[in-house]
């Protein structure tokens, strides 16, 4: 299987999963909150993150059909993050994924409550992962829990929002990127390893290297697109970082070497899972995401 044909089958299991766990008709008055959580969730997007859960636990041998319920957890994870990001008193965005942001085609209290919602959902259907050891379903809740909270993502958007309007150091852009872009990236790779059995250090080191590697290079393209992007294309406003006097890749170093530090960082991440049979798919995904224009 070619690798845009693997990456096209496994998009076809993730998209009709993650619809199930969001489709709730209650009749009791609060549907209008699944509404909003599935206009967001399911408004398209590259689903990068479940793909990655679904091909490290392929690589570590697993079934990817009992990685589903993390793949699905993570994917609601990044969404609300994006439905908060894009709210007034975070970034302030009217457009994502090429169409209105969740505040804006419904209100703010309920893009705040659709954020919320899929968090705490996300934790629900990733404990009713079956077919899986205890064991194994509560480390892959720790790694999300570890990911998502406030030593991982949300550290990530405290920096971003305490760097705006002021010039800050590449180390510091370098570890506000890595906690923000970078944890549910590398989260995905250890998920995938967790819940094909495959816990050990070595295979979790390597893992979460190419989550690491390619989180980097993937939030250098972004702010690379931010600058050269079409916003048709890319279906986000562009030009937000300048507008909002922040610290990128580029204002830091300059497009040329930051196409040069993402091709860098990019054959890193391939090289890290390169000793690991099977990760062709993996590396080639990497490098996709080099270059694309959204």
């Amino acid at each position: 299987m070619s690798f845009a044909e693997q990456l096209k089958a496994d998009i076809a299991l993730i998209e009709p999963a993650l619809e199930k766990y969001l489709s709730r008709e209650t009749g009791e008055g609060y549907d209008r909150i699944f509404e909003a959580a599935k206009y967001s969730a399911m408004a398209g997007g590259k689903r990068l993150r479940p793909v990655i859960v679904l091909e490290f636990c392929r690589l570590c041998g697993g079934d990817v059909q009992k990685a589903l319920p993390f793949a699905c957890a993570l994917e609601m994870i990044h969404t609300y993050s994006l439905i908060h990001d894009d709210l007034p008193c975070m970034d302030d965005d009217d457009l994502r994924r090429g169409r209105p942001t969740c505040h804006k085609a419904f209100d703010e209290a309920t893009a705040v409550l659709a954020g919320d919602g899929l968090l705490t959902a996300a934790f629900e259907t990733a404990s009713a992962a079956e077919g899986l050891p205890a064991e194994t379903v509560l480390q892959c809740i720790r790694i999300l829990g570890r990911a998502a909270g406030m030593n991982g993502m949300i550290a990530g958007q405290v920096l971003d929002m305490g760097a705006e309007h002021r010039k800050i150091t590449l180390d510091e852009l370098r570890l506000l990127q890595s906690l923000k872009t970078g944890c549910l990236l590398w989260a995905a790779c250890e998920l995938g390893c967790v819940a094909a059995g495959k816990n050990d250090a070595d295979t979790l080191q390597k893992a979460h290297e190419y989550g690491e590697k390619l989180g980097l290079a993937f939030q250098i393209q972004d702010d690379i697109l931010d600058i050269e992007g079409d916003a048709q294309v890319l279906g986000k406003t562009i030009g937000k970082d300048a507008r909002d006097e922040k610290s990128t890749f580029p204002s830091l170093l300059g497009l040329e070497e930051c196409r040069r530090l993402a091709d860098s960082l990019t054959e890193e991440a391939a090289q890290a899972v390169s000793g690991m049979e099977g990760s062709g798919f993996l590396a080639e995904l990497a490098r996709s995401l080099t270059g694309r224009t959204n």
